[in-house]
């Protein structure tokens, strides 16, 4: 049996000594240490556990579908990865609370008060009340807070304001307080936040003629307009820097005393009690990393933490790039910055993952052809790169989902953002093997295809090619499509708000384009020449129609990948209105989507690719705002009833998610990890309410 208390003292000492914790972060943190099994899974190493996945359904509420996905091959990882992969894993949900704060101010007061509710024994569990407020929390832990993940709108409580306030004072002692704040000050705090449906409406808000920063509930800014928030970063901006940093990236910015600062994200700064258990998961993973170069990149992350130095992130970045050799590999931080309205601030999100290296065969191929990919692009010349470098693309298994990337995530991802580095170093593009597997084997035999494709020739198409179609327009988009082309000096953030949109578009449409190219047949990529024609339809299908399941009658598309979807879909409609390419046709009373003509559609796909490379390139601000706002933002009414009603029929959650797999350390009486095993048995609630107490560590109230 192991020496538990002696363990957890000399962690306690050395923590003190090299990391300067708190006494309550120390504790907190062995806490959470001794639950996850590092101190007191000294049991003897067991073989895999629940090894594969019978169902991958998990429960269904609102509009909202939990799956499980399966972690194949990490039982057959030498013991030094799987301790690598535990250890980020660790690092990736110690930040957990950052999205949250993130999300809006409010958010950790609500889900701590909403949780200490929940589990209170002496609630009546069967009431309506308590139920709805169940169904509230479930949504608050997959938002990451009170605003709908995707479409941005505040979601209300079903139970009553009286119901809420008589909880709350059955739990005071367990309730996030401020100093001397009483019950009803805390109750009638949140009142408003969470019940009044004007208050806080949207967490972003992308309306065209709204001051987008007053009138977004994120919390990256407080007490600023848009223009000072512009006008703030556009002095710091050199544009003959040729190494230039990502302003604002990693804080927020706040008005003090009638002075704008900017408050930095970092170890000894805001936010610095998640990251300091961040950086000691780090830490332990730099104890067994696969190579050298593995490790640099580990210790320039925690760097950055350390510093909050943006230079630092480039050093990072540049390092991320370069190791190519490992096997696991992972993202952590702040990375992407749709959730800020003026695309500037990135959300905390990581992934854990490790290679498929079957199924990595077939990025390998679209890697190494970057360049013929590149100069055929129907770009402006002046657009595109002479020389593309570092373009390194592969298929993962996803470890850990954290972050803005739990428990929604995306299937692809493409890093760094930075396109000056993407220039010079190249980028890294993954697809997400066992996501896309989940999510196809969750839709079988859903209906939506049969509801909504035109005749049994589509149907026919879908059912032979689009789960592959769909898996190579994703690699084409985050390999080639993110990392294709050149912006100009000084273009860098010269979109504002429609970047995010712009830049999903373009990768988008990198990919049609290339996915109808007898290339991709010649390298054997695609079947035969037809294929393509699964993944047009389908993209057109959910672009003009399907996609609008996800949003509430009369509202306008605010999210920037369904508006980049629905650009794509409207434009080429429109263009090719003329020639009958494309066209909404009726049968039965019912609306589908008919392509005509294939081969006119893929040139209208590179004409458009053109001109949103040369938006990108130019940094033209008219330009991006005019074509987003024509064709990717309102939404034929008709239609939009029409879609919900035949989606009601269908009872399909319109947005699904994911819990993670549990990985369980094992130690033998010396201490030491002999092997890390994962089951797949835990629950929805039962995962969320483990990791608010195992990785609590912010304050509720960040100043």
């Amino acid at each position: 049996m192991c020496d538990i208390f002696s363990m957890q003292l000399i962690l306690l000492i050395f923590m003190n000594k090299e990391n300067n914790i708190t006494f309550d972060m120390k504790g907190r943190l062995l806490l959470t240490i001794a639950t996850v099994g590092l101190l007191s899974g000294c049991s003897k190493a067991s073989s895999v556990m629940n090894d594969e996945i019978k169902d991958y359904k998990v429960e269904k509420f609102a509009d909202l579908q939990i799956l499980r996905y399966n972690v194949p091959g990490f039982a057959e990882l030498p013991i030094q990865q799987k301790k690598l992969v535990y250890y980020l894993t660790q690092a990736a949900l110690s930040g957990r609370d950052i999205l949250f704060d993130q999300n809006g101010k409010y958010n950790l007061r609500i889900r701590r008060a909403l949780e200490a509710i929940y589990t209170n024994p002496n609630e009546d569990k069967g009431s309506e009340n308590f139920k709805a407020l169940e169904l509230y929390l479930k949504r608050v832990w997959f938002s990451s807070g009170i605003h709908h993940h995707y479409g941005m709108d505040k979601f209300l409580p079903t139970f009553t304001e009286v119901y809420f306030k008589e909880a709350l004072g059955r739990v005071e002692t367990k309730l996030p307080l401020a100093k001397g704040q009483t019950v009803d000050e805390f109750y009638n705090e949140l009142r408003p936040v969470m019940f009044d449906p004007t208050v806080m409406p949207k967490r972003v808000n992308q309306a065209h003629g709204d001051d987008l920063v007053l009138t977004s509930a994120a919390n990256y800014y407080s007490g600023v307009t848009e223009k000072e928030a512009e006008d703030f970063y556009n002095k710091m901006r050199d544009p003959n820097d040729k190494a230039p940093i990502s302003y604002g990236m990693n804080s927020r910015l706040v008005k003090e005393n009638g002075a704008i600062v900017e408050k930095v994200w970092k170890i000894g700064g805001l936010y610095s009690e998640a990251l300091t258990p961040v950086v000691y998961w780090l830490n332990q993973a730099a104890t067994v990393t696969e190579n050298e170069t593995q490790k640099a990149v580990i210790e320039k992350l925690i760097t950055f933490y350390e510093t909050g130095n943006l230079r630092d992130f480039n050093a990072y970045c540049i390092q991320w790039v370069k190791d190519l050799d490992s096997n696991v590999d992972f993202v952590n931080g702040f990375t992407e910055s749709y959730g800020d309205p003026l695309g500037m601030k990135a959300s905390w999100e990581s992934l854990v993952n490790f290679k498929d290296m079957e199924a990595t065969k077939r990025t390998d191929i679209i890697s190494s052809n970057a360049q013929w990919f590149e100069d055929h692009s129907p770009a402006d010349d002046r657009f595109k790169k002479k020389n593309v470098k570092g373009v390194s693309a592969k298929v993962i298994t996803a470890a850990i989902l954290a972050g803005d990337l739990y428990p929604a995530t995306a299937i692809g991802i493409n890093l760094p953002n930075a396109n000056w580095i993407r220039s010079e170093y190249g980028s890294k593009s993954v697809t997400i093997g066992n996501i896309t597997d989940a999510y196809n084997k969750a839709a079988h035999g859903n209906g939506l295809n049969e509801e909504f494709v035109y005749s049994p020739v589509e149907l026919e198409l879908i059912d032979k090619y689009a789960d592959y179609t769909d898996e190579l327009h994703t690699d084409l988009h985050e390999c080639l499509g993110h990392a294709s082309g050149i912006v100009m000096p000084g273009a860098e953030d010269a979109l504002k708000a429609y970047g995010s949109t712009i830049e999903e578009a373009r990768a988008d449409l990198f990919g049609l384009y290339y996915l109808g190219d007898h290339k991709l047949v010649e390298l054997g990529l695609l079947p035969n020449d037809d294929a393509y024609k699964a993944a047009y339809y389908t993209y057109l299908m959910n672009g003009l129609m399907t996609q609008l399941n996800r949003i509430e009658l009369g509202n306008i598309v605010e999210e920037a990948h369904m508006r980049n979807r629905q650009l794509i879909a409207k434009w080429v409609y429109e263009k090719g209105l003329k020639d009958n390419v494309v066209e909404l046709r009726k049968k039965d009373g019912k609306t589908y989507v008919v392509v005509n003509d294939y081969k006119k559609l893929r040139t209208w796909f590179g004409d458009l690719l053109a001109e949103i490379q040369r938006i990108r390139s130019l940094g033209d601000y008219e330009g991006a705002k005019n074509i987003v706002e024509t064709y990717a933002v309102n939404i034929d009414q008709d239609l939009h009833k029409e879609v919900l009603k035949r989606f009601e029929a269908l009872n399909l959650a319109p947005y699904k998610g994911f819990v993670n797999p549990v990985y369980t350390a094992h130690k033998n009486s010396n201490g030491e990890i002999v092997d890390v095993t994962v089951s797949y048995t835990e629950g929805y609630a039962e995962q969320m309410m483990r990791y608010s107490n195992d990785y609590s560590f912010l304050p509720s109230i960040n100043n």
